[in-house]
């Protein structure tokens, strides 16, 4: 009989990483590993999210792309840094430069948002860049994601997150949101 432990941890994995969506506890379902990333369906009564995201690389940090019905082919991108302990208030905490970057492919050049939600452990960047959809294509070929966010004139903040799985990922959470979109 085959074991249920790597079932298990990956559900596991999905609640914790999947949880904060604005502050509200959305419910897991259909999580599935593609390599370094997960595919899941993020539910809250009738509200349906399906994301992609990539937890691997980083224990207290991931990074998503969340898909939406009604705007499959336009998903948020996301990355979410555990602070260790919850936040007494929903803050705008900063807005910064940033830059993605897959492999040696173009530099995405943008503004990256910072926030707390509270009653959340969590600290949230959404990325706002004009050419996102480029940067979606790339990360679909590429091996690794590359993020510098300028939280100051000289203090970069550097990440990189490996793309291994993710073009499997994005399918199948865009496929789950399109799908959703037909039975409404």
């Amino acid at each position: 009989m085959p074991s249920r432990l790597p079932h298990l941890v990956a559900v596991l994995v999905g609640l914790a990483l999947a949880w904060p969506v604005a502050a509200v506890q959305f419910n897991v379902a259909e999580v599935e590993r593609h390599g370094a990333w997960q595919s899941m369906t993020l539910n809250l009564g009738e509200q349906r999210l399906y994301r992609a995201l990539e937890g691997n690389t980083y224990t207290d940090a991931h990074f998503s792309v969340t898909f939406t019905p009604g705007a499959c082919e336009a998903p948020w991108l996301e990355m979410r840094v555990d602070l260790g302990e919850r936040q007494a208030e929903s803050r705008l905490a900063n807005r910064v430069p940033a830059d993605l970057r897959v492999d040696e492919q173009t530099i995405h050049s943008g503004q990256a948002e910072f926030r707390t939600e509270r009653g959340d452990s969590g600290f949230y960047v959404q990325f706002d860049l004009p050419e996102q959809p480029l940067l979606l294509d790339e990360m679909r070929q590429g091996e690794l994601l590359r993020l510098r966010l300028m939280r100051g004139p000289d203090d970069p903040w550097f990440m990189v997150f490996a793309l291994d799985g993710a073009v499997e990922a994005m399918a199948r959470a865009r496929t789950a949101c399109r799908d959703q979109g037909y039975r409404s």
